[in-house]
């Protein structure tokens, strides 16, 4: 699952939202063949495009001309998820699973702000339009080699969400920004100014689908995995090949070397011993888990927001490690 906030240089966020709106329009006018795709969001399902425009554009209250109007949200599932919702509700209602999801993954967005006011896609101003396509553009390497034109549709599962979100709430009032990363002086300046921790909020999109479908994620498909590998120090990879070696058992070695593998993510551990005794296991035990009997419950159960996961996991890590 990847999701990603596009700040003012891709989404031109400064101004009217109108080239926008019409860009995202595009699928609508290339393929007269299948049925249009409306805009919707928590409250409706056929929203017009000049109502998006008029509505973003009219919720600016206290912006100045240099100040972001609005954000652009892209919700990609990976092939695998794309394909697992079709085998599992067919291809027209797997569309209209992913935009449900996409009303949950704003109601996370709405979370990450701690802010008093803002708690649901509820208290947001956005629209959403699902796009079933990717086309190439002049910076993909296929494009440069001339092995595709500029245009071409993508291969694969491309469906997709792309959501505009306003920079104020819905009340007008309130000024939201993913970018502010800032935690203030204290923490009343903090509260009043707003925070957004956009790892955790990508994360939790991950966490909701999983939770939300009963999709069975493997280990080297987790965000957690993929940024250690990328970015991790040598003691993070080694951890998460201690939690590969297991977590290929069955569904609950899976969950378990998932959880840990965030932990390992947010350098929670110092080493792999300090890992398995944080989470009150030892190596031998460890491996017992990875072997017990198929787990499959829990498809149903809603996540509470990644960042009192997150906050949640430090605590309870701590607690282990004071006791061991």
């Amino acid at each position: 699952m990847f999701i990603n906030i596009t700040d003012s240089k891709e989404a031109a966020n400064k101004g009217s939202s109108a080239g926008l709106v019409n860009y995202l329009e595009k699928e609508n006018r290339i393929d007269h063949k299948q049925e249009p795709e409306y805009w919707f969001n928590g409250r409706q399902i056929r929203i017009e495009p000049y109502e998006v425009m008029r509505t973003i554009d009219g919720n600016v209250a206290k912006l100045g001309k240099d100040d972001a109007k609005f954000f652009l949200i892209n919700i990609s599932p990976s092939q695998k998820e794309i394909r697992f919702l079709k085998e599992q509700y067919g291809e027209e209602s797997a569309k209209e699973h992913m935009k449900g999801f996409a009303v949950r993954v704003m109601d996370a967005y709405a979370k990450n702000f701690n802010r008093d006011g803002v708690n649901s896609n509820q208290d947001l101003l956005w629209f959403a339009k699902l796009e079933n396509y990717r086309y190439y553009s002049h910076t993909d390497p296929e494009v440069k080699q001339g092995l595709k034109q500029r245009g071409e549709r993508k291969e694969g599962e491309q469906m997709h969400v792309q959501v505009i979100v306003s920079r104020k709430d819905i009340t007008n009032k309130i000024k939201l920004s993913p970018m502010n990363t800032s935690r203030g002086k204290n923490g009343e300046h903090s509260k009043k100014m707003g925070q957004f921790d956009r790892v955790a909020f990508k994360q939790s999109g991950e966490s909701l689908f999983d939770s939300l479908f009963g999709f069975d994620r493997q280990l080297k498909d987790t965000m957690a995995y993929a940024n250690v590998q990328k970015n991790g120090e040598l003691s993070q990879r080694e951890q998460l090949g201690v939690l590969a070696e297991g977590a290929s058992q069955n569904y609950k070695s899976r969950s378990v070397a998932n959880e840990l593998a965030q932990g390992v993510a947010e350098g929670l551990f110092t080493t792999t011993a300090n890992m398995l005794s944080a989470a009150g296991k030892t190596a031998a035990s460890f491996l017992e888990v990875m072997l017990e009997p198929m787990y499959t419950g829990g498809a149903n159960i809603v996540p509470e927001s990644e960042a009192e996961a997150k906050k949640k996991r430090k605590k309870k890590y701590q607690g282990q490690q004071i006791s061991h």
